[in-house]
């Protein structure tokens, strides 16, 4: 959350630019939902991050 929440994206748009579901999104970020090394190298591609970032 608080690399999308910096790059000042909003969930909608993270979930169209990594071409995931806006519910997944918060559901990830929630902890309510594991996700796989593929959405994770999506999202973090539509962030502009290196995958270790989301976890620091």
């Amino acid at each position: 959350m608080r690399a999308r929440q910096a790059k000042g994206m909003s969930q909608e748009d993270l979930a169209g630019i990594a071409d995931v579901a806006r519910n997944y999104i918060s559901r990830i970020e929630n902890g309510h939902v594991s996700f796989s090394v593929p959405v994770l190298l999506k999202i973090t591609e539509a962030l502009e991050i290196i995958p270790e970032e989301l976890f620091k």
